[in-house]
């Protein structure tokens, strides 16, 4: 990748809808050197795909982080428990008073509460503190 394969992909990245044109026009290059590029970076697997994302307000179900810790000596000996639950999108160690932000996407509150509720009751467990996702503005990632 070059410096305007970048671009294209940065350029893409603000606006996946942008025309061809218009990208053209961002990156300096002819619309026919964009076109090309595109297609080599879809064919070689760089660019997966396009998709919609949408405001978590406009998603149905609920998100949430969880700010959890435990007993254990290590964290990875209680990632197990995190492990059976579907809905549980990541589960990250960090620095602080609490030892995992684990992040959750629930098809309701109900069961976001039944999630809770079962990490709660495991022994190595010492403090669960949930946040819910109101708002989304920024999401960096969309197709991790």
């Amino acid at each position: 990748m070059d410096k305007f394969d970048k671009a294209i992909i940065a350029t893409l990245r603000q606006n996946a809808r942008h025309s061809i044109s218009h990208i053209a026009d961002s990156v300096n290059l002819s619309r026919s050197a964009v076109s090309e590029r595109i297609k080599k970076l879809e064919q070689s697997g760089i660019i997966r795909g396009y998709q919609v994302l949408l405001s978590e307000s406009q998603k149905e179900g609920v998100s949430a982080y969880f700010e959890i810790q435990h007993r254990c000596p290590r964290c990875a000996d209680v990632v197990h428990v995190f492990q059976t639950i579907p809905e549980i999108i990541t589960c990250r160690g960090i620095t602080g008073d609490m030892d995992l932000l684990v992040y959750v996407r629930a098809s309701s509150m109900k069961r976001l509460h039944e999630i809770r509720e079962y990490i709660d009751a495991q022994t190595d467990i010492i403090k669960i503190k949930t946040h819910v996702v109101m708002s989304e503005w920024i999401d960096n990632q969309a197709s991790s």
